[in-house]
């Protein structure tokens, strides 16, 4: 039997603390948010975000790519980052760019004042327990045609007794109006809504070992509520 742990616990265990999968990432190029998003995040901006266009990084590590993006973009941009370890190269005298906010802080215990026009989150669900919450609380900060983009493996949400979950969950999320594209692992949502999922969290277990990216990975547990309308019970 797994043993599941809470969301406070799973902040201080080794997979979530150490984890540096995403910590030097930057815009473009071969280690970029471009290449794993399949669309560049300024570009994209540029196109739909106006004079003001906003865009928030989810488990952004250092901020890397937020800051390249800055200097792509109209003065006016606000670019956000949230990051439970937060930016370790502040410490080392290297501030963010202007317009950009890095924030340090738990995903659960945290929410925008504001809606954005982009949220990313580049191989971070893999470390957090709630993916679900997470990714339904995302598509709620979105502009009413802003985009939200994850990576996401739904190998790794399983219901209590450790039965799969993955295409239940994928379903639903479909139903909810998410594109999930398998060969990249890449989750994508086209304008802002409030979502509810048939599915109420468990816990977590930090030693669910690798996922599909061959890193340490965060198994996440929910059960499933009786049919819910669009959501089949899988």
């Amino acid at each position: 039997m797994v043993r599941l742990i809470s969301d406070s616990e799973l902040t201080a265990s080794d997979v979530v603390a150490n984890r540096t999968m995403n910590r030097e990432r930057g815009l473009s190029g071969v280690n970029s948010y471009a290449r794993e998003l399949g669309f560049d995040p300024a570009a994209w901006l540029r196109e739909h975000g106006g004079t003001g266009p906003a865009w928030l990084d989810l488990c952004s590590g250092e901020g890397r790519a937020l800051t390249e993006a800055a200097r792509l973009l109209p003065a006016g941009a606000e670019l956000t980052g949230v990051d439970l370890v937060g930016p370790l190269g502040s410490v080392l005298g290297r501030p963010p760019g202007a317009g950009v906010q890095l924030v340090t802080a738990a995903l659960a215990d945290w929410a925008p004042e504001r809606s954005y026009h982009l949220i990313t989150c580049v191989h971070g669900l893999h470390y957090l327990g709630d993916q679900l919450g997470a990714i339904a609380r995302a598509a709620s900060w979105l502009t009413p045609d802003g985009r939200f983009a994850a990576h996401f493996d739904p190998e790794s949400v399983r219901r209590p007794d450790g039965t799969g979950l993955a295409r239940a969950v994928v379903a639903a999320l479909r139903a909810a109006g998410f594109e999930y594209r398998s060969r990249r692992h890449l989750l994508l949502l086209d304008g802002g809504r409030p979502v509810e999922l048939p599915f109420d969290y468990a816990g977590a277990d930090p030693s669910a070992g690798p996922n599909w990216t061959g890193q340490p990975a965060v198994g996440s547990y929910y059960g499933v509520r009786e049919r819910a309308a669009g959501a089949p019970a899988g």
